[in-house]
């Protein structure tokens, strides 16, 4: 796949606990982006996070999360990015769950496999 220019970036930050059909959330939101051949995606485990929970439910000014933040970013053209995101947003919904789900625009610089990156260093 060529992936260069305008493209757009989903990120999702949900929670490590979450769980939808018996496995991790984001776990399934990745298999998911595999099977859809979603361009690239990254799973980051975060320290610290506060939310929509905590500003709703909490009589405290600032509460923290005793549970830790998972943050997935994927890549790829526009329309396959919107297209992807309702279904992480069934996915979340279906696991009950809380978090957030948006997109930014990106421009892609270099997006090339270990084989493509060992010609281009050969020519050079």
């Amino acid at each position: 796949m060529i992936l260069e220019g305008k493209v757009k970036k989903l990120k999702i930050i949900i929670g490590e606990e979450d769980r939808v059909y018996q496995r991790p959330l984001f776990e399934a939101i990745i298999f998911a982006a595999k099977k859809y051949k979603i361009a690239g995606a990254t799973v980051t485990r975060g320290i610290i996070s506060y939310g929509a929970d905590s500003i709703v439910n909490n009589v405290k000014v600032f509460n923290l999360s005793d549970k830790k933040p998972i943050v997935i970013e994927m890549i790829d053209r526009p329309e396959r990015i919107l297209d992807f995101s309702e279904i992480v947003t069934r996915l979340v919904y279906k696991s009950e769950s809380g978090g957030i789900i948006f997109t930014e625009d990106v421009d892609v610089l270099l997006y090339a496999n270990s084989v493509l990156s060992k010609e281009k260093e050969k020519e050079n």
